[in-house]
């Protein structure tokens, strides 16, 4: 039987939350919260060394409830996701992306529908990367303490002052919503920002496979050839590796050291020690793994060596291509009264290059699309830049 003391309300500074620590506490307010339209979500974490988030906070307001849910002291989550999963709720966060990765990972699904607070405020003309303290601010007029934004979430017991700070994450966000929703139905885009969240769930779940783990690797363009198969090999091997044993990549091995190992290929332990690249503790644990890619690749045939890697900035005409459609995209924007960054960044249009001209390239192997071939930024742009494309190649 669960304790008692799980459903506990809290009070400092005249507001009142609860601290979540039973599993019987913990269906209360997920059932509670499945009668909402929309909730408040928010989660505190940690993620230094490792791979993965470690979960050590999640908050949670259905307009009723407050909750602080320890995740440390619940066994089943089945009542959560079905609250994540459930359609007639609105779940309402602010910059999502990293919250996205915590959901996937420790519950295997993601919230849905998805209304972003900053993405909605970039989509009203208020910057592309809003901060939730400065929105709260404009919106809200009301100033946030933003001084336990670096905390241990994993220590217990949580002060009060964490434990104040982290309900105030979603206290105001609950707020926000029905404010900035009134704003985007007023210009008909709050589905834009339901579609912006959906795609971006959609590349947190494809996440790049390891055997092309290489193209991330910066400066990967100056191999070629069986340097450039051990590269494969290798940064694969890394990824696999940091994924096992939940150590951030570079704690498995350096990148630069992927790099300098797979353009001299030594195929022995002293040869390896001698580039230097590898401390005493990683050549001990990984130098036989290391050596034994290595020979792998030396041992390949060519026909199955990658195909060199291409840079952007070496294809003849690229400037004038990016220039091009940098000025499509600004035109749009103008006349769709859309922040020019928020349409269309730098990054994204290279990415719609690299779809559009290379082969590999990181979509493909992800089996994904690039933003500007997604969504509503399809609707409006995509054709456009595309009939410019069709009529232009690299020189």
């Amino acid at each position: 039987m669960s304790c008692a003391k799980a459903y506990t309300p809290i009070n400092h500074n005249a507001m009142q939350f609860q601290f979540i620590n039973s599993q019987d506490a913990f269906n209360a307010v997920c059932k509670s919260a499945l009668n909402a339209s929309f909730v408040a979500l928010d989660t505190e974490f940690v993620r230094t060394r490792t791979y993965y988030p470690k979960l050590g906070l999640i908050q949670l307001f259905d307009g009723t409830h407050l909750s602080l849910i320890d995740p440390l002291e619940i066994n089943d989550w089945q009542p959560f996701i079905q609250l994540l999963e459930n359609e007639a709720t609105v779940k309402v966060l602010h910059s999502c992306s990293e919250d996205m990765e915590v959901f996937l990972c420790y519950f295997k699904t993601v919230p849905t529908p998805l209304f972003d607070t900053q993405f909605a405020a970039g989509l009203l003309g208020f910057g592309a990367s809003l901060g939730y303290a400065k929105l709260v601010a404009d919106f809200l007029d009301v100033a946030l303490d933003k001084g336990e934004s670096r905390t241990d979430w994993l220590q217990r017991p949580l002060s009060a002052e964490q434990l104040q700070y982290a309900a105030n994450d979603v206290e105001y966000l609950y707020q926000l919503y029905p404010l900035l929703k009134a704003k985007t139905d007023e210009c008909q885009r709050t589905q834009w920002v339901f579609d912006e969240m959906a795609q971006l769930a959609l590349k947190k779940r494809h996440g790049l496979p390891s055997d092309y783990a290489y193209l991330t690797i910066k400066n990967n363009w100056q191999l070629s050839g069986k340097s450039l198969m051990a590269l494969k090999l290798i940064a694969g091997w890394r990824l696999d590796k940091a994924r096992e044993q939940d150590m951030a990549l570079n704690f498995i091995i350096r990148e630069t050291s992927v790099l300098d190992i797979a353009r001299n290929c030594p195929t022995d332990k002293r040869t390896l020690a001698n580039l230097g690249c590898l401390s005493g503790k990683e050549l001990r644990l990984y130098g036989d793994e290391i050596i034994a890619l290595v020979k792998q690749a030396l041992d390949s045939d060519e026909s199955a060596y990658p195909t060199k890697v291409k840079r952007l900035p070496d294809v003849s005409g690229y400037k004038k291509t990016l220039h091009a459609l940098r000025e499509i995209c600004l035109k749009k924007s103008e006349s769709d009264n859309i922040k020019p960054e928020l349409l269309a960044s730098k990054n994204q249009i290279n990415q719609l290059l690299k779809w559009h001209w290379f082969t590999p390239n990181e979509f493909e192997a992800s089996g994904l699309l690039p933003d500007l071939a997604t969504g509503w930024r399809k609707h409006i742009v995509y054709d456009e830049l595309m009939a410019f494309l069709t009529r232009t190649s690299p020189e």
